[in-house]
């Protein structure tokens, strides 16, 4: 059943990526509703809402990053702008969509989660004895309705494909919306310029949700198989622990989940949710 829930409808969704999308109909869903989406011969990409076997109006459709993105409600703002898909020297590198059984809340959570990095991620993002996360900022920026964690900093065994040592890595998030998340990284063989890495989250149901993290890289040096093995064994790694986190849906009430300093973003992202009424994928009931 399709959402009730405004705050989840009036925001921008990637539900396909641009190169995969041919003249055939492809049928997925968004926030619980069927959707069809095609490429006409003259480039145009259709998207409409299908309802027992019946299609609606067509839905707003917008190229960008590398997808196509819509919304079933009325956006107040276009979609979020990330600086480093501009520049030209960067490598663009698509890592493939994954269907994962969890709240795409819960997965935006875990991305910014740096504790769980020696324990799921050993040996690349993280090792003992190195498992203490150090103080960081977490903020709610309200000039652009986002959520940042700056001043994060973490020791990494292998902190990007073209290394193979560990170095104590400088890192930043931003939730631009309530279903994306990215993190800045320094780039390791352009120390003066920041990668950027996105995840963008389609919700299909509020405990079931399409993920695919996108890369916009400085690196002339590593072939494109060793970039997306990198990220897949990741986020492979980090599907495992999403889907067995109880409830699969995010709590916003405080009480339910007691969090630790460490948890700072967690914490803010949270509240920015629940402030803006966003319900779907929580357990705050979003129907």
């Amino acid at each position: 059943m399709k959402t009730t829930d405004a705050a989840a409808l009036n925001e921008w969704y990637a539900v396909e990526t641009s190169t995969d999308l041919t003249a055939r109909p492809v049928r997925t869903r968004l926030l619980g509703q069927d959707i069809t989406l095609f490429r006409k011969e003259s480039g145009e990409i259709v998207i409409r809402e299908v309802d027992d076997g019946c299609s609606g109006p067509p839905l707003p459709v917008r190229e960008k990053y590398g997808c196509v993105w819509t919304t079933l409600g009325a956006p107040n703002r276009e979609i979020f702008e990330i600086a480093e898909a501009d520049e030209p020297d960067r490598r663009f590198v698509p890592c493939g969509w994954v269907k994962m059984r969890a709240s795409g809340l819960r997965v935006v959570e875990n991305f910014l989660d740096m504790a769980h990095f020696p324990f799921v991620h050993t040996d690349i993002l993280g090792a003992e004895p190195h498992t203490e996360v150090p103080g960081y900022l977490s903020e709610i920026r309200r000039d652009v309705d986002e959520v940042w964690a700056t001043n994060c900093t973490f020791f990494q065994p292998r902190i990007a494909a073209t290394e193979t040592e560990g170095a104590f890595v400088h890192l930043t998030y931003r939730v631009p919306s309530p279903f994306v998340v990215m993190l800045y990284r320094i780039c390791p063989t352009a120390p003066d310029r920041l990668d950027a890495i996105a995840l963008f989250i389609q919700p299909v149901e509020e405990d079931l949700c399409r993920a695919q993290p996108v890369m916009y890289l400085v690196d002339t040096v590593s072939p494109h198989s060793a970039l997306l093995n990198f990220e897949q064994v990741i986020f492979l790694q980090d599907r495992i622990i999403v889907e067995n986190q109880r409830p699969l849906l995010l709590p916003l009430e405080p009480r339910q989940e007691i969090p630790t300093r460490a948890d700072s973003s967690s914490v803010a992202y949270r509240r920015w949710l629940k402030e803006k009424g966003v319900r779907f994928g929580t357990t705050m009931g979003a129907v």
